[in-house]
């Protein structure tokens, strides 16, 4: 399949997931949930769908309501995309938002302490 639709059909169902998420869902275990990332099988029929879970909220819980709110997503994304058949999807817990904020800042914090190419300082007495 074109790998360029592979990306619209992901893109577009981000964006569909992500409002009817925060916005259409009422269940208050799906409070605070936020929408990480969306894998789609090559074929379409599977989307693995990645959530942040808040800390305060049990993980447990928060994919049970969204199991169970499964065929109401389901049926909102076939209103709104024009697919032939909407993807199976699965739904997985990622990093609260607070935590993959924390892994990134400790990313940028070990990219800038990290020195590139510099010499160390034996190389330069030995040059001097």
């Amino acid at each position: 399949m074109d790998p360029y639709r592979i990306q619209r059909v992901t893109e577009a169902l981000r964006e569909e997931l992500s409002e009817i998420i925060s916005l259409e869902l009422a269940d208050p275990r799906v409070q605070g949930i936020e929408l990480t990332d969306v894998h789609i099988s090559p074929d379409l029929r599977l989307a693995s769908v990645r959530l942040a879970i808040p800390e305060q909220s049990d993980p447990a819980q928060a994919l049970d309501a969204m199991l169970h709110a499964k065929s109401f997503i389901k049926r909102q994304l076939a209103q709104r995309l024009d697919l032939r058949h909407v993807p199976d999807l699965r739904f997985e817990a990622g990093l609260s938002p607070q935590t993959s904020a924390q892994v990134a800042a400790l990313l940028r914090r070990a990219r800038r302490g990290r020195p590139r190419d510099t010499e160390s300082p034996e190389k330069s007495e030995k040059n001097s």
